[in-house]
C-alpha cells in the first residue's frame, strides 16, 4: 500500500523525513492490526520527497508544508475511528518531525482508495477478497 510523504525543504530535515515515514508506517500497520504481519508488512511502502520553494501552492500561493496521501484498497482505512486515530497519529508525526517550522495546518492529508481487482501484490492484480486471504496467511 504505496504512502507518499512530500513537505517542501526547510520543513523537515532528510533524516527527519525518514523518521516521520517509519513512524507514520508503523502507525498504519498499528491501526489496522497488522503490525508484524509478515505479508502487509512489506507491502507497505512509503515515497518521501522534499519539494522545492516554490514548488507547493496553497490558494495559488507559494506555501511550505506537509502532505500525507495514502492508497489502499477500500477496506483500508474505511472504519471511521482507524480514521481519525491513523490521521491524528500521523498529523503527530509529522508535527513533531518538523520540530516547530511547520504549524498543524499546514499538514495535509488524504486517501485514495483503488478499484476492487486492482490491488497488486506479488505481480498478481487481486480482489479485496483475495488480498484479504493472503493477509490472513501472514
Amino acid at each position: 500500500m504505496p504512502l507518499a510523504l512530500n513537505y517542501t525543504e526547510g520543513v523537515l530535515t532528510a533524516e527527519a523525513g525518514r523518521l516521520a515515514g517509519k513512524k507514520i508506517t508503523e502507525a498504519f500497520l498499528k491501526w489496522h492490526g497488522l503490525a508484524g504481519n509478515a505479508v502487509m508488512t512489506p507491502n507497505v511502502t512509503m515515497q518521501i520527497q522534499a519539494l522545492p520553494h516554490g514548488g507547493a501552492l496553497s490558494g495559488g500561493e507559494p506555501v511550505k508544508g506537509a502532505w500525507l496521501e495514502c492508497k489502499t484498497p477500500s477496506f483500508a482505512l474505511a472504519d471511521r475511528d482507524i480514521q481519525v486515530g491513523f490521521f491524528k497519529e500521523a498529523t503527530d508525526i509529522i508535527a513533531d518531525a518538523a520540530e516547530g517550522r511547520l504549524p498543524r495546518e499546514k499538514i495535509w492529508s488524504n486517501l485514495v482508495h483503488t478499484v476492487d481487482g486492482t490491488w497488486n501484490l506479488d505481480g498478481e492484480a487481486m480482489t479485496n477478497q483475495q488480498l484479504s486471504e493472503r493477509l490472513a496467511k501472514g
